[in-house]
């Protein structure tokens, strides 16, 4: 008999595992020589992003070696700002979130990055959110002789998943099929269809445009720098109901982009709309284990830092063509605290005098508060712009700072 166990053979794979170790290719990640921080530092100085007034040597000193569970590093963070250092119109974040705990690993970054953005939003504040289109006042019959269509639209990411510029091809393909299980559960009048954007025949792809839901450039230069445009269009696709009044994109700047539309001047139907469709989708989220993900402090937490709190757009297109031409637009539109942009590819048979005037802020004021400011807003900038027009001054409607 034996005395002791005899020797089991080993398995093959076992055996040459140190011979397979050597011939497989290692994560580039791990040969990649990495310099002093002075080294690597990027080169901010004439860069008008956000991002470049936070960071410093210092910080990036104490910062550049954490990473997130995913894998996302500050580097990851701050490439965007990097790669599109030069926006002269509008000055952008500069960075990206690769998961919801990229905001607490680099809170050290992002909380001033927050703080400067959002006007002295502090991290000791918690966001609150309001969703009840009878809290809203007016907005139901906003004057269509310069209201062409209002607007609403924010972003939702999901739990469990990182973000867009991180995500891997499989986290991207599970998402959709996500996406489309819960697009499938929608009913009544929020039944729609999916169309998978690889699969678009060049007639639905015109017939998407015309219809605002698809346009010309749907890859910026932000996804492509930040990573979102990874396998495009590979798992990315958009759905609609049935009225195409709503719709969805899935896997671009966040996981779902979700948008209200209404032609003509009721932006209260337009928030009916957004607040019902989106509350329904949550409660399918919800139920299928996979919430949006909540921070008091961030709201919902979304991929740009610009976004966070409620993510809302509330945008009226509007046709002003004598305010517009005032000498204090700009500073009238800030007191409201509204913003603008010309918006002439949408109407360009009037591409002179069409602007989209929306919302300045998306955190610490509720949804309602905001679709509130652009409603009163509108309201004011049409009373001015018919007193213009006959030649009177608005000295005494401009308002003081909301």
């Amino acid at each position: 008999m034996w005395k002791l166990k005899p020797p089991l053979e080993l398995p093959r794979y076992l055996t040459y595992r140190h011979v397979l170790e050597q011939l497989a290719p290692r994560d580039p990640a791990i040969n990649l020589k990495k310099m002093s921080a002075e080294e690597e530092f990027p080169n901010l100085g004439k860069n008008q992003t956000y991002m470049a007034n936070v960071l410093t040597i210092k910080m990036y000193k104490r910062l550049r070696d954490r990473v997130t569970q995913s894998g996302f590093t500050l580097d990851n963070v701050i490439q965007p700002g990097v790669d599109n250092s030069d926006h002269s119109c509008v000055r952008i974040a500069g960075c990206v979130a690769g998961d919801a705990e990229s905001y607490s690993v680099f809170m050290q970054f992002f909380d001033p990055l927050i703080e400067l953005y959002h006007t002295g939003y502090r991290t000791s504040e918690k966001h609150k959110s309001d969703m009840n289109p009878e809290n809203l006042k007016g907005g139901a019959d906003l004057d269509e002789q310069y209201v062409l269509a209002c607007r609403m639209s924010t972003g939702r990411n999901v739990e469990d998943f990182s973000f867009p510029p991180h995500c891997s091809r499989g986290e991207r393909r599970a998402l959709e099929k996500l996406a489309i299980a819960a697009f499938q559960a929608m009913d009544d009048e929020f039944k729609g269809t999916y169309h998978l954007l690889k699969n678009l025949s060049k007639e639905e792809y015109c017939d998407l445009t015309n219809a605002g839901i698809l346009t010309d450039n749907l890859i910026t230069s932000k996804m492509l720098s930040s990573g979102m445009a990874r396998d495009w269009p590979d798992a990315r696709g958009v759905w609609h109901t049935d009225r195409k009044n709503l719709i969805v994109w899935v896997n671009k700047e966040d996981h779902l982009r979700f948008t209200s539309m209404q032609q003509g001047g009721n932006l209260k139907q337009a928030f009916t709309q957004y607040c019902l469709g989106l509350k329904k989708l949550e409660e399918i989220y919800h139920q299928k284990k996979h919430p949006f993900i909540w921070k008091d402090h961030l709201g919902y937490v979304l991929t740009c830092p610009s976004e966070l709190g409620t993510g809302l757009r509330a945008s009226v297109y509007i046709r002003l063509k004598y305010i517009s031409k005032h000498d204090k637009f700009e500073e009238i539109l800030q007191r409201l605290r509204l913003e603008n942009k010309i918006t002439g590819a949408a109407f360009p048979s009037i591409e002179s005098d069409v602007y989209e005037i929306s919302n300045a802020d998306r955190i610490g004021f509720s949804e309602v508060q905001l679709s509130q400011l652009v409603i009163d807003g509108i309201k004011l900038l049409m009373n001015m712009d018919k007193k213009m027009e006959q030649g009177k001054s608005i000295n005494d409607l401009i308002p003081a700072q909301k």
